[in-house]
């Protein structure tokens, strides 16, 4: 019962020191992270051009700060390995949805997020790409889970 509630504590020790740890790397931000490389995502017949953020950091400042965002374009999260990873909206302006992709492209669920705020947006199950995309986009072209865009990134 006590390693069991002592590792219960760890947990959430730790969960809530690499939440201040993101928070204060996110403060220090005072401009959005310059544009990055893009790649072109196709979901059926609308074209997506993604900002492809690939790095821990990159990953990290993701939207944040940015003012604006055009219809046709998003931002691809890569990650090294499938994972249930979480994202939240502290220091982001734009209200946006994000879609949590399987290896093959395919949309595993869809989530409406709110401008900045701290609660957590999951997969429901472990995943190694999102895509934000302005709020509404996903919906407004009819788009849901099961979906599958293509594109480079993506195995067959």
């Amino acid at each position: 019962m006590l390693t069991t509630m002592f590792a219960s504590t760890l947990a959430r020790c730790l969960s809530a020191l690499a939440l201040a740890a993101a928070t204060l790397h996110c403060a220090a931000q005072t401009e959005p992270q310059p544009k990055l490389d893009t790649v072109t995502l196709t979901a059926g017949m609308h074209n997506i051009r993604a900002e492809v953020a690939r790095t821990d950091e990159q990953r990290q400042m993701g939207l944040m700060l940015r003012q604006e965002m055009a219809q046709h374009e998003g931002m691809l999260f890569v990650f090294e390995e499938p994972a249930l990873h979480c994202f939240w909206m502290k220091n982001t302006l734009l209200p946006l949805s994000i879609a949590f992709l399987g290896d093959d492209g395919s949309i595993v669920n869809i989530v409406d997020m709110r401008p900045q705020t701290t609660a957590s947006n999951c997969p429901l199950k472990p995943v190694r790409y999102a895509l934000e995309m302005n709020q509404g986009w996903f919906a407004k072209r009819g788009i849901k889970a099961g979906f599958r865009l293509s594109g480079a990134p993506f195995r067959p």
